[in-house]
């Protein structure tokens, strides 16, 4: 599959007859991907109306590899095993176990996760949008 800028962001995210996962040589517009979001879980709401998007692209070298946005407002998570570049947006990560400082995202910051890791996640102005890779795939 190839995606140019011509075929556009959505063409790159489900490729040719709707088949996902980017092939070699093909190209994602990551920042103008369109992420259907759905309301995060009961448990995870701490503040406003936070809601999430993530879209698989991929697997190679034994990782996984894809977008993840969060809307404004504050959610608690659990963490994956999970290296992360941010794309665009701003937010602020609390550590809660362990007990860690926390850290401000902006584009360009590259964070690594462990599993298990509690979080508070709080975005307050445009949607947070990050590349993970996280262990797994093929």
């Amino acid at each position: 599959m190839s995606a140019s800028v011509a075929g556009g962001a959505d063409e790159a995210l489900t490729g040719a007859g709707g088949v996902t996962g980017m092939q070699p040589g093909s190209v994602v517009h990551a920042r103008a991907a369109s992420l259907p979001h759905e309301p995060v879980e009961g448990w995870q709401k701490v503040s406003g109306e936070p809601t999430t998007a993530a879209h698989e692209l991929g697997a190679f070298a034994g990782t996984e590899f894809g977008l993840w946005e969060m809307s404004a407002g504050s959610m608690l998570d659990v963490e994956a095993d999970e290296v992360f570049l941010v794309i665009s947006g701003t937010a602020t990560v609390e550590f809660l176990e362990p007990e860690l400082p926390s850290i401000d995202l902006e584009p360009g910051s590259i964070v690594r996760l462990g599993e298990g890791m509690r979080t508070r996640w709080t975005v307050t102005g445009a949607p947070l949008r990050k590349l993970y890779v996280v262990e797994g795939g093929s």
